[in-house]
């Protein structure tokens, strides 16, 4: 019989779960060519703006599929609601039969980008890193630091926002976090003052113009055709450039950005996978520019997924 799972099921689940090492597992087997992954489905709308995701896939010789639905309409906030919602479908990968719904109001997709930006930091920053640069006041801006005190020793943020009342609502709800968090609309304040930067923002236009050597840049918000939050120049100066997935990264997100200025190559490009294999290298010098574009790939649903449903 098919099972609903409610948010609050979850959330008491996750805490359970080693949610670096099965979504790092994920990656590395997307990596080396054993999962399947279709294009990603979307839909736009204007008024009000938002995007809707359709991600799905399959592990070789696993037991599940996963078609995973998330939603972002940023106005939502005007009206009290959240901007994400969604739902997680899971079926049997030998009959069809659907196993369960996971309705997490888009949660899990949230947890799973958050981690994947921890284990870019991982495997990827500097190992002396004396800021933690956020940019974002969201829900993913919060839950990046969330999952990378886990692997980063750094308890000093800096977090630049578009308004000082998005800012003082950040500092208000991460109180009770382990950070000293200073708040900035300059976003030359991130870019002096932090080694690794985590941008997770809708921006349509470049945030980030220029970047210090010894930087790691996380780009998470990009995940469309159309947003950008690094200008493109970035990238080319960069001397390592991390996709999720090759061939998503290629069609949407920073690294799509900076092929279209017709001077960026995907042949430089090492995808995050090969590296937690070891088939590639990751950063090899602390003086090192390196940008990680991450567009959220179906296997890091699938990951989820299946922990939650072992745990309940």
């Amino acid at each position: 019989m098919m099972r609903v799972v409610s948010l609050d099921e979850i959330k008491t689940v996750l805490p359970k779960v080693d949610l670096i090492s099965d979504i790092e597992t994920g990656f590395a087997s997307y990596s080396r060519g054993e999962v399947v992954v279709p294009p990603v489905g979307e839909m736009h709308f204007e008024s009000p703006p938002g995007d809707v995701h359709i991600k799905y896939g399959y592990i070789n010789n696993d037991e599940i599929y996963v078609i995973k639905i998330a939603s972002g309409f940023f106005q939502n906030t005007d009206m009290g609601l959240p901007n994400g919602n969604g739902m997680m479908l899971v079926f049997n990968q030998k009959t069809g039969q659907p196993i369960a719904i996971l309705q997490d109001e888009a949660y899990l997709t949230d947890v799973r980008t958050a981690v994947a930006g921890a284990i870019c930091a991982k495997y990827i920053s500097p190992k002396k890193v004396d800021g933690i640069g956020i940019v974002g006041t969201g829900v993913q801006a919060k839950m990046q630091l969330e999952y990378l005190k886990d692997i980063i020793d750094c308890r000093k943020a800096i977090v630049w926002g578009r308004s000082e009342a998005s800012l003082l609502k950040y500092v208000a709800d991460m109180k009770d976090s382990e950070f000293d968090i200073a708040i900035t609309q300059n976003i030359d304040d991130v870019v002096d003052g932090c080694q690794l930067i985590v941008t997770c923002t809708p921006a349509e236009r470049p945030l980030i113009s220029r970047v210090n050597p010894g930087t790691h840049i996380t780009a998470m918000g990009s995940d469309t055709l159309s947003k950008q939050e690094l200008d493109s120049s970035i990238l080319l100066e960069a001397d390592l450039v991390v996709a999720d997935s090759k061939s998503q990264c290629e069609i949407r997100g920073e690294i799509h950005q900076a092929i279209k200025s017709d001077r960026f190559s995907m042949d430089t490009v090492v995808e995050l996978g090969e590296i937690i294999n070891g088939d590639k290298e990751g950063r090899t010098s602390e003086k090192q520019i390196t940008v990680a574009d991450l567009t959220g790939v179906a296997v890091q649903d699938i990951q989820i997924s299946k922990a939650v449903l072992e745990h309940l």
